[in-house]
């Protein structure tokens, strides 16, 4: 009898500890359990979904917004000049926008212009305020770096503007002393400190701010592109271009990095109006002679 209940005392220790080991397995081994002992299944990855909102400028976007925003200057003479008596702005550029215009929708008049600056034109086009600058800007390998240029659709080069009398007649007469007026952000103030380093260089918003006081006598000449300042010698007589040029200047439309679809457009506009004589009769327009081959 003793036996037995040992044997007895024992089968339930047994049974006892089976139990516990049971428990500890269903509840202790696995990192996703929960006090209770359920087990979390593993969370499902929500789908990544991907928005294919049109890059701004891009020729999709310019269609659905219905209207080409290209960047003029509204103070170069025979480029992008805003006519005081109409109010219009006029010139070889805002005639470049037109052709570009055009070509995306049919129509030359879907078309905004706004006012840009040698200093602005870049900071709008990468915040989008404007599809493509067409104002006077030359290529340069450093403005490579922040915007795609299209074809050289003018070939301009930096010259001297002065007063008739003046004794300054090439970029060699400029002297310590002499004062030489120039644009904020332009290729031009730079090419005069490198060609004329004992100069000194006094900077303006803009060109007709520029040529205003050089006709104040606030400086001794004006510098920039060729034809920029024949427009203002248009302007008054008692200015003349002299010099020749000192530089090779060749202007482009500027589109943001990576638009390559609205600047193979550009292109296509470009070449399809040189082939067509359009681009010639164009130039002679605006500048009053042919353009040199």
């Amino acid at each position: 009898m003793k036996m037995f209940k040992r044997l007895t005392g024992m089968g339930v220790i047994l049974a006892l500890a089976a139990m516990m080991l049971s428990a500890c397995g269903q509840g202790g081994g696995s990192s996703n359990s929960n006090a209770a002992g359920n087990t979390e299944a593993p969370k499902a990855e929500a789908p990544k979904t991907e928005t294919a909102a049109p890059q701004a400028g891009s020729l999709e976007e310019i269609k659905k917004r219905g209207k080409f925003v290209a960047g003029v200057k509204y103070d170069t003479f025979l480029f992008g000049f805003k006519n005081p008596t109409s109010g219009q702005v006029e010139g070889f550029d805002v005639d470049m926008a037109k052709a570009i215009a055009k070509k995306i929708f049919g129509d030359e008049t879907k078309l905004e212009l706004k006012e840009v600056t040698s200093k602005t034109r870049i900071p709008m086009l990468q915040n989008g305020d404007i599809d493509a600058i067409i104002a006077t800007m030359t290529i340069t390998d450093e403005r490579k770096q922040q915007v795609d240029f299209s074809d050289v659709y003018f070939k301009a080069g930096q010259s001297l503007l002065v007063k008739k009398g003046s004794p300054i007649k090439s970029v060699t007469d400029i002297k310590k002393g002499t004062k030489v007026l120039g644009a904020k952000g332009s290729t031009s103030v730079k090419n005069i400190r490198e060609k004329a380093p004992e100069a000194t260089v006094l900077e303006f918003d803009n060109y007709q701010d520029a040529f205003a006081a050089l006709k104040a006598g606030q400086g001794d000449v004006l510098t920039t592109d060729n034809a920029i300042l024949y427009g203002m010698a248009k302007q008054d007589p008692n200015f003349e271009v002299v010099g020749g040029n000192f530089t090779d200047e060749p202007y482009g439309i500027a589109v943001k990095k990576g638009d390559t679809e609205l600047q193979q457009l550009i292109n296509d506009v470009i070449k399809s109006m040189q082939e067509s004589g359009e681009y010639d009769k164009l130039y002679e327009q605006w500048m009053g002679v042919k353009p040199s081959k």
